[in-house]
């Protein structure tokens, strides 16, 4: 028998990066290896879990902002000195700044969804999100 003379590289020498040509037609969904779903990486697609966490969130994000504006107009404030100052200064635009920068960070967690830290701030950020619109509906009832 002869020798193995390939010279095709191992394409799993290296990470896949988490935007290239596979982010948006590769097919990768999960890991398949036990150590490889401990450590989490970058895939191709995402669950239809995740995307109806996020969309939940954003929800849960516009619910807030037009909540904090209702109990802001019934005379009263913001427990934040640094939010209260800006939703003095820019109250009408103020939604638009806050869903822009929550869907920019809710993109990254996204993209970084199979990793724990990120998974745990999703479960975090969606739990934080409900209580606070519990709690301004508790406020808007008194």
């Amino acid at each position: 028998m002869e020798n193995d003379k390939r010279v095709i590289q191992d394409r799993r020498k290296k990470p896949t990066p988490f935007l290239s040509w596979y982010t948006f037609f590769g097919r990768r969904k999960g890991f398949r290896r036990k150590s490889d779903q401990k450590r989490g990486g970058y895939v191709d697609r995402y669950s239809s879990k995740l995307f109806l966490l996020l969309i939940v969130i954003l929800i849960l994000n516009a619910l807030d902002v037009f909540l904090a504006i209702t109990i802001l107009n019934q005379k009263g404030w913001a427990l934040s000195p640094m939010l209260h100052s800006i939703m003095q200064l820019h109250r009408d635009r103020l939604w638009i700044w806050k869903f822009g920068i929550v869907s920019v960070a809710l993109v990254l967690l996204c993209l970084h969804s199979k990793f724990k830290p990120a998974r745990a701030m999703l479960a975090a950020v969606s739990s934080i999100y409900f209580l606070v619109i519990l709690y301004q509906l508790y406020l808007l009832v008194l």
